[in-house]
């Protein structure tokens, strides 16, 4: 253990982790890779506060008066838009990333609860297609795994632009998590290295955008919804052209978003946080008249494009925050394989012998995942039951719901899509500017007039 010795002050520039982090790099010679998503301190939903009920709001009581949860998604041109239970829906994770079990897991907990779960790079598996009601199917750069057939066995297709831990970068498989079927199904060779692409081959702008959706739903008969999914950056701009180029939903994924691997110069540089890309998300929909339209909105008419917020959702507060927002729903990841069981106490003796410990596991493109979550090793596979990890994750999914609906009654509405910005104050200048709420005990929004 380091201990501390009176009259040494360590540096705020140059301190213990960042000293480390030039030792290692002047070692080796290569950057960092890891997952989790990022590490620093980011303004975040914890510094927003919801305006309960007193004198001038009326509440609900929660034994007996509902709160509704139900969202529709891809109302716009869809034939059969899905609809789900609650607003709360598994993002994109590759099988490659995880295991088939992990998978099939994701499946079983998201269809218990009626919500959706989507497939990630590297294409569809047979356990995650039988167990999942809803299953979202993802076309990447990088096409790997992508199949005319899966998309049509898909019940919505998700055109991915942009992660939120590596906006404008492609994703990392290392060659110790490509085995026989992952190469198989990604058309690679066994036990190398692979680096996704970080743009469509086959298009160069919003215009291509326009016309590969066209392409997608004429391969679908116009009925699957389509979504553009983008990493927080230049949120605006991006639903805009999205909107324009025929998205029925549009998914922001804030920079706190996870990821199985990649640079950790890229988790911590590279994006903007969550908070403050929902307002511009929000407001770009409002301008072209789309947002919280037709059967999954409150305004009514026809023609709405949905917005699904992801990137560091932990709690039912993250989930009724990001709706006050202006979100339809919202996407979870890390938050799903610790409801699973990655980084469970129970294998903390496993972390230490990989130079780890419980709650510290980031090295996911290792493949040694004591959990059999994030590997492909056939043993440690073994420690997973699919089953137990579903019902694991129903069981959180229905805890984030409740507490979403619980703040929501306590404001006073009877749908959480009617929570409304005007139900929240910020804590902090940073936070206020953000989300473009007032500063708590104030009516100021900093930068506004």
């Amino acid at each position: 253990m380091t201990t501390h010795t009176p009259g040494l002050r360590e540096s705020a520039t140059f301190d213990r982790d960042v000293i480390h982090e030039i030792q290692r790099a002047a070692d080796t010679g290569i950057y960092d890779i890891r997952g989790w998503g990022a590490k620093r301190k980011l303004p975040h939903f914890d510094d927003l506060l919801f305006l309960g009920a007193s004198m001038s709001r009326y509440p609900l009581e929660g034994y007996r008066e509902r709160c509704d949860t139900d969202v529709v998604l891809g109302d716009r041109h869809a034939k059969f838009p899905l609809h789900l239970d609650i607003p709360i829906t598994i993002a994109g994770m590759s099988f490659g990333a995880l295991s088939g079990r992990a998978k099939e897991a994701l499946g079983r907990g998201a269809s218990e609860v009626g919500t959706s779960t989507t497939t990630g790079d590297g294409g569809m598996t047979p356990e995650e297609r039988g167990q999942s009601k809803n299953l979202v199917y993802q076309y990447l750069p990088s096409r790997y795994g992508m199949n005319p057939d899966d998309l049509r066995k898909a019940d919505a297709i998700e055109v991915v632009l942009g992660q939120g831990a590596k906006p404008g970068g492609g994703g990392m498989l290392l060659g110790q998590k490509i085995t026989d079927r992952v190469a198989g199904m990604r058309t690679l060779p066994v036990g190398v290295d692979q680096r996704s692409a970080c743009r469509h081959p086959d298009w160069t702008g919003p215009d291509d955008l326009a016309i590969k959706i066209i392409e997608l739903r004429e391969i679908t008969g116009w009925e699957k919804p389509i979504y553009v999914k983008v990493g927080a950056t230049r949120t605006y701009y991006d639903v805009k052209l999205a909107v324009k180029a025929g998205a029925d939903v549009i998914v922001v994924d804030g920079m706190q978003g996870g990821t199985a691997a990649t640079q950790d110069v890229f988790i911590e540089h590279v994006g903007i946080p969550t908070l403050a890309a929902i307002p511009q998300a929000v407001q770009a929909l409002q301008e072209m008249d789309v947002h919280r339209r037709g059967a999954s909105g409150a305004t009514g008419g026809s023609g709405g494009v949905q917005l699904i917020v992801s990137g560091g959702i932990r709690s039912g507060a993250d989930v009724a925050k990001a709706m006050a927002l202006g979100a339809d729903a919202v996407a979870i990841g890390t938050a799903a394989l610790i409801a699973l069981g990655d980084n469970h106490p129970r294998f903390q003796r496993q972390y230490e012998a990989i130079g780890s410990s419980a709650g510290f596991y980031d090295d996911f493109q290792a493949g040694r995942d004591p959990a059999g979550i994030t590997t492909q090793d056939p043993e440690l596979q073994q420690n997973f039951d699919p089953v137990e990890g579903g019902r694991r994750l129903a069981n959180y999914l229905r805890v984030l719901t409740m507490e979403a609906q619980t703040l929501a009654r306590a404001c006073g509405k009877s749908h959480l899509r009617n929570l409304e910005p005007q139900d929240l104050v910020a804590l902090t200048i940073e936070a206020s500017a953000m989300a473009r709420v007032p500063l708590a005990g104030t009516s100021w929004i900093p930068g506004q007039l």
